[in-house]
């Protein structure tokens, strides 16, 4: 009998019939999971014990073709989150796209109860999208679900906390830092097919339907079902996440949706009925492709039971390696040449190619009219101003940073051209230069110097990018070259860090650790930490400590090494000298002696003071004791606001006696 049983499954395994079945079943949940949509929450996010390991509660499938995009939240202001500084602050978004997008500016209090959006990267991981965050603990009664569900309005759920963080939940405890992730998405292939090009997450208020949402986003009721797997009529929730697919970015909202008189927030809005009709085609449809999917494999079986022996695979050609039809004639194969074969596969597709007669035209032959600085000219394409930089060797680590950060304060480079053994980089035109001319060069002071809150502005925005540099890219990039002249301002003097050649990211390795170890050491003296110096540790510290130096000039308008004695060739370091001023007696007078004379005394003393200690933080010696950006990024925007609403004929800041304000 036993035999007779292992001849019957031999023979069945031996059929071509089962690998044909097994190659089904693959392929239709192949296709199943190309074609999904998110499943909506639903209210399961409540149960933070008992939920049956659904996966909708931890977050949103990683199911699109593309593992990072552009997302959107929504955000209800509600003190102290009523501003887009410290909604971003809360989010880990940039305060500058909030501001813009919902039409206000930075510092401005938002009305309680507006939906804001905001603007986040959205990137796998693991097995979901997400947006992560971190929030401090402050209050001994917080758990983790009062800060899915309070802090951060469902955009997380306690199931997603509890997974992320290795604090058992009945042992939270005030100044624990918890990790966040915020529930984003990106498209599914078949939503990119249809036009969508961006997914927002929005809060369910209280009498809202998904046909009122629909119109206040201008997007039909079926594709925000289709979007979250809801059927025609289904329930959602008051107070939870649901998933809108836009074709643009969204409008800007300007009130939130009010409750009706008879909506009770414990009772659960109910959709109404939509078309049923279109739902009906779109089962037809998935009828439709199931059945051409089963034409195809009788095809594929017929084929395989024909086959008899196996064809060689064909060598791919040497000059097809990098596959489809651009033409990377013009890229050198070797290091020896500005731009290596590798890198251009990354750059070619998201930066424009241009030709070498387009950039000769823009610079008029890169004639020394159009000269800049150094090999960077000035020129104009397509009636846009641009900067056009000439360089030599291997540029393609700078090009794949760029190419994938877009940030406001962060240069932007918009394509590149190889010619002759040179690459071309060109970049937005900083109208204004670099920070450091403005600080140290005898044509700019005696012109038009900085004022007071135009360097605390430049600070901000230096602090918002690398804000974004060590946190919000992925993976994170460290600058390692941060000074005054690789800072520019635009025509509005807004900043925008530039010079990636030397950045780097952590490996993944070394991540827990959170540093490297390099022999060799560049830079430029004054802005070097002195743990890289001594023994070539690299950290996101090392850009905190050159962020301090460059807040220090600002301040006092002095360069970051100066020579001491000419005799001697020693340098008076910066770093070493707001020590001197901020320690002993007469903090006051030596303040104001260190001070930029060209301030000519026009700036809060208590501010100055603020912005003085935070910067002799950063350049504290043992890189433990410097902040990290987050914290330096929010001291600067309260540096900021305070420095907007300062009043120059007011002399109350000025003569104060105490050095508390702003800090």
């Amino acid at each position: 009998m036993e035999q007779r049983m292992f001849s019957s499954a031999s023979s069945f395994l031996s059929n071509p019939f089962f690998y044909f079945l097994i190659l089904f079943l693959f392929l239709f949940h192949s296709f199943h999971l190309s074609q999904a949509q998110q499943s909506y929450v639903n209210n399961k996010q409540l149960n933070c014990y008992n939920y049956n390991n659904d996966s909708s509660v931890n977050g949103y499938l990683c199911n699109g073709p593309s593992k990072s995009c552009i997302s959107y939240l929504t955000f209800r202001s509600l003190s102290p989150y009523n501003t887009p500084i410290s909604i971003g602050y809360l989010l880990r978004a940039e305060a500058a796209q909030i501001a813009k997008i919902n039409n206000i500016e930075e510092v401005d209090q938002i009305p309680t109860d507006t939906l804001v959006i905001v603007p986040v990267n959205c990137s796998c991981s693991g097995e979901f999208y997400q947006h992560n965050t971190s929030y401090i603990l402050k209050d001994k009664q917080e758990t983790y679900f009062s800060v899915a569900n309070n802090t951060y309005q469902a955009l997380t759920t306690c199931q997603a906390l509890m997974n992320q963080n290795p604090y058992d939940s009945y042992n939270l405890s005030v100044g624990l830092s918890l990790e966040v992730p915020l529930r984003c998405a990106c498209p599914s292939r078949n939503q990119t097919a249809s036009g969508v090009r961006y997914l927002l997450t929005y809060l369910i208020a209280a009498g809202d339907s998904v046909a009122a949402i629909g119109e206040t986003f201008g997007v039909d009721e079926q594709s925000i079902n289709d979007a979250n797997e809801l059927q025609t009529g289904e329930t959602v929730f008051f107070f939870t996440p649901i998933l809108i697919p836009l074709k643009n970015q969204p409008t800007i909202i300007t009130k939130s949706s009010p409750p009706p008189p008879s909506q009770s927030p414990d009772s659960p809005p109910v959709v109404p009925g939509g078309n049923s009709s279109s739902k009906k085609w779109v089962f037809v449809g998935v009828g439709i492709a199931a059945g051409l999917a089963l034409l195809a494999l009788s095809g594929c079986l017929v084929w395989f039971l024909r086959r008899r022996t196996p064809r060689p695979k064909p060598i791919p050609e040497e000059g097809n390696k990098l596959g489809g039809s651009a033409d990377y004639s013009a890229i050198p194969e070797n290091r020896s040449g500005s731009v290596t074969l590798q890198g251009a596969r990354f750059v070619i597709e998201s930066l424009t190619l241009y030709n070498f007669e387009e950039l000769q035209r823009a610079t008029g032959s890169f004639s020394e009219g159009h000269r800049i600085k150094g090999s960077v000219y000035r020129g104009k394409i397509n009636s846009d101003d641009a900067a056009i930089k000439r360089m030599k060797g291997d540029v393609s680590n700078e090009m794949n940073i760029l190419k994938q950060i877009n940030h406001s304060n962060v240069i932007r480079l918009s394509g590149f051209c190889v010619h002759q053994g040179s690459t071309y980089l060109v970049y937005e035109f900083a109208e204004k230069g670099s920070l450091s001319d403005w600080l140290h060069e005898k044509e700019y002071l005696s012109t038009c110097p900085l004022g007071w809150t135009q360097r605390v502005q430049i600070a901000y925005d230096v602090a918002d990018g690398l804000n974004y540099l060590h946190n919000y890219t992925n993976p994170p990039y460290i600058h390692k070259d941060l000074k005054s002249s690789n800072i520019l301002l635009d025509g509005n003097f807004r900043a925008k860090i530039t010079n990636f050649g030397l950045a780097r990211t952590l490996e993944e390795e070394n991540q827990e650790e959170g540093f490297q170890l390099t022999r060799h050491v560049v830079g430029t003296q004054g802005y070097l930490a002195p743990e890289y110096i001594e023994n070539g540790v690299v950290t996101p510290k090392l850009d905190i400590f050159a962020f301090g130096v460059v807040m220090l000039e600002l301040l006092s308008g002095r360069e970051a090494a100066t020579a001491f004695d000419d005799e001697k060739k020693t340098d008076s370091l910066l770093c070493e000298t707001i020590q001197l001023v901020l320690t002993g007696e007469n903090v006051r007078e030596k303040l104001r002696g260190f001070m930029d004379p060209s301030l000519r005394n026009e700036y809060p003393l208590d501010l100055a003071f603020s912005m003085a200690q935070l910067a002799e933080n950063c350049v504290a010696y043992d890189l433990n004791s410097r902040p990290a950006i987050p914290d330096v990024f929010l001291s600067l925007s309260k540096i900021l606001s305070s420095s907007l609403d300062w009043d120059p004929s007011d002399n109350n800041l000025q003569n104060s006696g105490s050095f508390s304000h702003g800090r």
